[in-house]
């Protein structure tokens, strides 16, 4: 008798087995290298994980010699054998073969794949690119007692909501796991398209090329009101991926988003998601400027008064001026040695591209100004934006609606002078850019010419090479906006009336 399949709101057990065939399995595991794969293979033999990942083994009396991989009897000896492969050299081909083909011959279980992603979150930190949602009341009535409230976020209790917002005809396998370094939690959300929750729905719907668009990852900081999810279109998506799958990946993701705030929600406490103009591949970066620290609402030069430790944060002055002790010996004085001065202009110098590179035999003021340059961007972006501090982020999209009064008036001088000198009576030559320009999206602004102008820096580390720039003499210090400076915590956003919104 043939068994018989029917939906079901249950969600996927963590130990349902997918066939080691699969494609999918061999691209996650693939991913991993020499090393990694033997970590987590130790991992999946320990004592705290058997139970849900659980290798192949043979009794005692059995013989299966004849197997290119040979089955072990106990858990014990694999774990000598994967630690003895750890010690001598190899391929990585080897060890994924070996683990596919004898000791978890059977299958690889949801939660042993998940452990595996994880595995290479960690070994990869900016392989996927994180956006920064802020959890906010749902009601504005209900924003002004609950200003200050971080939501209530217990893990067992949240994965059973968002399990229970889910659409009826998806299945979710959750799995939940601290970071090793940052204070928070990443949840690892793999979305099944089927209401199914068998070991057949997962042969039959586990598409070749889907994997990467049915995971997502959702970290929570300790302590902050923020969230941190995965774009849609992440770095391990693979060239196969095709239009069609791009834009399931955003649906789900879309239904992703519409559970989560309601799983942080109780009775009379509804909550939402709300853009805070923030992405990056970095999630030391996030935390700095979204976590539960003083940081998060004072960056560049404010962040001296964030200081909780040393000998700025015991100052009863927050007005005082910021102590130059970080700077070094020959800079704390007005005029600096000559050798000092020589080897300082020779290290700035190294730093420039060489097409801007100073090709001149440098003045005697030359040191007083670049130690003026670097007191000036000291002073805008304080101990933020340093090279080596791991808390870059690599894009920064800036889109520019100012009014160009100044050009708007020139060119109207421009014209009212060629129209006295033209005797044909030709006035529409006269025009000036603001009157043939369409002023139907900026309402009132008829008299205001705003182009969109864009702006992207991109890089390793945006933020510590606009203050080299600053350093170097490059860009204005003095004149240089805030948002340049990373003061506002954002990667995106449109300045209009000299304000970043």
């Amino acid at each position: 008798m043939a068994i018989l399949s029917y939906p079901t709101s249950l969600s996927l057990p963590t130990t349902s087995l997918v066939p080691t065939t699969h494609p999918t399995v061999r691209r996650i595991l693939n991913r991993l290298n020499r090393t990694s794969l033997l970590s987590l293979a130790l991992d999946w033999l320990s004592d705290v994980n058997l139970s849900t990942t659980r290798p192949y083994l043979i009794e005692p009396e059995d013989d299966e010699s004849s197997d290119m991989y040979p089955a072990a009897s106990s858990v014990e000896e694999l774990r000598e054998l994967y630690t003895h492969l750890g010690q001598r050299n190899g391929t990585k081909r080897d060890v994924l073969e070996r683990i596919l083909e004898g000791d978890w011959r059977t299958g690889i279980s949801l939660y042993a794949l998940a452990m595996a992603d994880m595995q290479f979150i960690y070994s990869h930190p900016s392989s996927q690119k994180w956006t920064a949602l802020k959890i906010v009341p749902l009601s504005p009535s209900a924003a002004v007692g609950m200003r200050s409230m971080i939501p209530r976020f217990h893990p067992a209790t949240f994965l059973r909501n968002l399990h229970h917002a889910s659409l009826p005809d998806i299945k979710l396998h959750l799995n939940i796991d601290r970071h090793a370094t940052l204070p928070l939690l990443i949840l690892r959300i793999w979305v099944l398209e089927s209401p199914y929750s068998t070991s057949r729905a997962l042969d039959t719907n586990l598409g070749p090329i889907s994997e990467a668009s049915r995971t997502f990852y959702v970290a929570f900081p300790d302590f902050s009101p923020h969230i941190f999810i995965t774009s849609a279109h992440n770095l391990s998506d693979t060239a196969h991926s095709t239009a069609m799958k791009a834009d399931d990946s955003k649906s789900l993701r879309k239904y992703i988003l519409q559970a989560i705030p309601k799983a942080f929600s109780r009775p009379r406490e509804r909550y939402k998601l709300e853009s805070t103009n923030f992405s990056a591949s970095n999630l030391e970066a996030l935390v700095q400027h979204r976590g539960n620290g003083r940081t998060n609402a004072a960056g560049g030069g404010w962040g001296i008064y964030a200081e909780t430790q040393g000998t700025r944060a015991i100052h009863d002055d927050p007005l005082s001026l910021q102590n130059l002790s970080a700077l070094p010996e020959t800079e704390r004085g007005g005029v600096i040695d000559e050798p000092a001065s020589n080897q300082l202009w020779a290290s700035k110098n190294e730093k420039l591209p060489s097409k801007v590179r100073c090709l001149k035999r440098k003045s005697e003021s030359d040191g007083n100004s670049i130690l003026n340059k670097r007191r000036l961007a000291n002073g805008r972006f304080g101990d933020s934006a340093l090279p080596d501090d791991g808390l870059g982020i690599e894009r920064l999209d800036i889109l520019l609606r100012e009014p160009m009064r100044n050009i708007i008036d020139a060119t109207d001088q421009i014209s009212s002078h060629v129209v006295k000198k033209n005797t044909r009576g030709y006035e529409n030559q006269g025009q000036s850019p603001g009157s043939s320009v369409d002023d139907t999206d900026v309402p009132g602004a008829e008299d205001e010419w705003r182009p969109g102008i864009k702006i992207t820096f991109s890089g390793t580390h945006v933020f510590a090479g606009l203050r080299e720039l600053v350093e170097c003499g490059i860009v204005d210090g003095l004149r240089m906006p805030g948002w340049m400076t990373g003061e506002n915590g954002v990667s995106f956003g449109v300045v209009r009336n000299g304000r970043l919104l």
